[in-house]
């Protein structure tokens, strides 16, 4: 027997408001309505389950209990991948969650996680590891077995890792150290210079002698290539010649020596032989062989240093003429100071 449904019967008059639909009267009765004879419908089509865009649909309490039983069995599963190599330390780019620790944990295996990519590619060159994806892909040659002592040391607030005793290290770790982040930022930017000095020398081992000896060498040729030249040709050697000593020039007054004096025995010792590698010696101020002192440079430096400077002479004499928009404010003053005597007039 199917039960009776209550029918509430509104006023026909209604309208919207705030996007939604009201009366506008009063609820005029209610009555019982009784239904119509159900009808059977017979369907020859298969019904297809509705499908929801999920990966996990729980419909039960016993699901959800499923579904941690899984994922342990999950965790475990990728864990025991690990533990088969017999590892020490494993180091990730990602999380580690607190089940997979327990499993490491109790295998003896130290667990890094959340290291950055540029680390972690070094840290497997030092070691001679290879980074996987995926545990279950792991072989025994991924396993790096450079490494000889891994350490945790605290500096200052922070912890950090030491991996040393490697053997055939490709990638290692200068750490620096100042009393102030401005100082550990200028001895930084000393060793990334330094660093890129040794990088120059690896890739081209050219070297030419330092305190200004190869710039006062070269303006002594150029010098004595104008002589043999007439006319306007020999005013470019002799500028350039002059613009080169401005090198060994700004070395000595740095040292706080004689300019002129000590400039003039330079140019005297460069003309004489095997005079090419005398310099200026930066700490004493003196008139040394750069050779016996041991101060080389990188002869890419130089010629890129020499480059810049002729193709920046070169754009320099293009320009004709400059045209300023700026106006000087001593004009504007005066124009303005004078516009009220003339109306005055």
């Amino acid at each position: 027997m199917m039960g009776h449904r209550p029918v509430l019967v509104l006023s026909q008059n209604t309208k919207r408001e705030s996007g939604r639909k009201v009366q506008s009267g009063n609820i005029n009765a209610a009555k019982v309505a009784y239904p119509a004879p159900f009808s059977h419908t017979v369907l020859l089509c298969m019904l297809s389950k509705q499908v929801s865009e999920t990966d996990i649909e729980i419909t039960r309490e016993e699901d959800f209990t499923r579904i941690l039983q899984m994922e342990e069995e999950y965790i475990q599963q990728l864990c025991d991948d690990i533990i088969q190599m017999k590892p020490d330390v494993v180091i990730t780019e990602k999380g580690i969650s607190d089940l997979a620790q327990h499993y490491l944990m109790r295998a003896n295996i130290t667990a890094i996680r959340r290291v950055r990519k540029t680390d972690n590619n070094r840290i497997a060159r030092a070691c001679g590891a290879r980074i996987v994806s995926r545990p279950e892909e792991l072989r025994e040659d991924d396993v790096g077995t450079g490494a000889g002592l891994l350490e945790i040391k605290k500096i200052g607030d922070e912890y950090f890792t030491f991996i040393t005793e490697c053997k055939d290290p490709k990638a290692c770790t200068i750490l620096l150290r100042g009393a102030s982040k401005d100082i550990l930022s200028e001895v930084e930017r000393n060793l990334q210079d330094a660093m890129q000095v040794c990088r120059n020398v690896l890739l081209d081992p050219q070297l030419v002698p330092g305190g200004g000896a190869s710039e006062m060498a070269v303006a002594h040729a150029l010098t004595e290539k104008s002589k043999a030249m007439t006319g306007v040709e020999q005013w470019p050697y002799r500028a350039v010649a002059q613009a080169l000593e401005v090198i060994p020039r700004t070395l000595i007054q740095n040292c706080g020596a004689s300019t002129i004096r000590l400039l003039t025995s330079l140019r005297a010792k460069h003309t004489q032989e095997n005079c090419e590698t005398w310099g200026v010696n930066g700490e004493t101020g003196t008139l040394v062989d750069m050779k016996e002192l041991g101060i080389w440079e990188p002869l890419a430096v130089k010629l890129q240093t020499y480059k810049t400077a002729v193709e920046t002479a070169v754009l320099l004499l293009r320009i004709d003429d400059i045209v300023s928009g700026h106006k000087k404010k001593g004009d504007d003053q005066s124009r303005q100071g004078g516009a009220p005597d003339a109306g005055q007039e």
